[in-house]
């Protein structure tokens, strides 16, 4: 399954016509259906919810390839409704997700199916069906065990957006803790920023035609279980995944009109993961670890470290959080790469407890073998009630190798979303 393709939305787009509707949306839509009086349809309580914003890139280096896009401003609007239907055990969730960008009308211009699904509760079971999102993991800095949905690299590089995924669903809930069971029909592809794009490398991705290791294609069934229990001061969970990868290796190769490419490749993997969260006071202790097979040599794969939190900083309501991780990767040449193999994260998490919840992250991220740096800061604050702020920068500095391909690629990017 490919992310829903726009184009005839894109041209329209051209006109202004798309971001202006998006805007209107913005200022106009509906609130939140209050409880004194519910709007009730097919016998459910209804909700209507969700946000649309206002994004702008800013680029302070031109771009590195020649073909790309030289402006060093991009703005961009995107739209996120959530639609919600409530029985007394039952929920019916629908979030569809759409994207202008013109200055990627290739890549970032895109829509999504976040989430459309049924979720059944029962006494000791629950189910959900349809297309969901899930997340595993508990360290900062990366999601190793986090596999059940995709990334999508073109809403933002750290991987953290996830493409909607088909899946069926069903957790057994128990005293000794909650077993899941996830059917997966239908893979869907990563996404990639366009031939034009910022943040790409020095070869466009030809998404037109991935290679898949099964002869199903995307077509392909995969299946997970996931563990999870309470035990004293520590939270567990083991997973297991089995199905195809969700990283992929770019494997070069001569597109139709003759040009040098990158074709994504995907692989039929085994992974086993685990992730553990000791809470000590002021102290949180994370772990996250996987081993893989299928792609390549086996290997296995880390990040752990802690979060120590000064409460009450200088007597105010404010919190300090002090935050390091370290990375290690063992995986050998035919896997997918990574830029994370034997690097060491070091940040600080402000948060001033004040009614517009403002927060600041800052941190780095540093290879200890090539010296290379990811400097990266994020700030988020509510402006009114339904108004809110976010900035976000990233910097990659002495980049060498891993880096190398988007080292003039450190923007700013500021967010304003009105929620409704």
């Amino acid at each position: 399954m490919k992310p829903i393709s726009i184009k005839a939305v894109s041209r329209v787009c051209a006109s202004g016509t798309v971001a202006a509707a998006l805007l209107a949306a913005a200022a106009f839509a509906p609130g939140k259906v209050s409880a004194q009086e519910p709007l009730e349809i097919f016998g459910a309580e209804a909700e209507f919810a969700g946000s649309t914003s206002a994004e702008f890139r800013y680029f302070p280096q031109g771009p590195q390839f020649a073909d790309q896009d030289d402006r060093k401003l991009e703005p961009s609007v995107a739209i996120e409704p959530e639609f919600r239907l409530y029985w007394e055990r039952e929920r019916l969730t629908f979030i569809p997700f759409l994207r202008y960008d013109p200055a990627d009308h290739e890549g970032r211009t895109h829509g999504d199916i976040r989430e459309l699904s049924l979720y059944v509760e029962r006494d000791d079971w629950d189910v959900t069906a349809g297309i969901g999102k899930v997340f595993w993991g508990v360290a900062e800095s990366r999601h190793l065990v986090d596999i059940v949905n995709q990334a999508d690299l073109v809403e933002n590089s750290d991987e953290e957006d996830k493409l909607g995924q088909p899946m069926v669903n069903l957790n057994l809930l128990r005293e000794w803790g909650t077993l899941g069971v996830f059917v997966l029909p239908g893979f869907r592809e990563r996404t990639f920023p366009g031939d034009e794009a910022r943040l790409r490398g020095p070869l466009p991705v030809d998404t037109g035609r991935p290679i898949y290791e099964s002869a199903a294609e995307d077509g392909h069934v995969d299946a997970a279980l996931r563990y999870k229990h309470v035990i004293g001061d520590f939270d567990l969970g083991l997973s297991y995944f089995h199905g195809t990868s969700r990283e992929t290796e770019l494997v070069q190769s001569i597109s139709s009109d003759g040009r040098v490419v990158l074709r994504p490749r995907y692989e039929i993997i085994d992974q086993v993961g685990l992730d553990l969260q000791a809470t000590m006071d002021a102290w949180l202790w994370k772990l996250e670890a996987i081993h893989r097979s299928g792609a390549g040599d086996p290997f296995a794969a880390a990040v752990g470290g802690f979060e120590y939190t000064l409460f009450g900083v200088s007597g105010s309501a404010a919190d300090l959080g002090l935050l390091a991780e370290y990375h290690y990767d063992g995986r050998g040449g035919d896997a997918p790469a990574t830029i994370f193999d034997n690097d060491i994260f070091l940040g600080t998490r402000l948060a001033l407890n004040d009614t517009d919840a403002t927060e600041f992250l800052a941190g780095v991220i540093v290879d200890q073998r090539e010296g290379e740096v990811l400097a990266l800061l994020e700030a988020e604050r509510r402006i009114t009630e339904r108004w809110f702020a976010e900035l976000e920068a990233r910097f990659f500095l002495n980049a060498d190798r891993g880096l190398g391909p988007v080292q003039d690629d450190g923007h700013i990017l500021l967010r304003v979303s009105r929620y409704f």
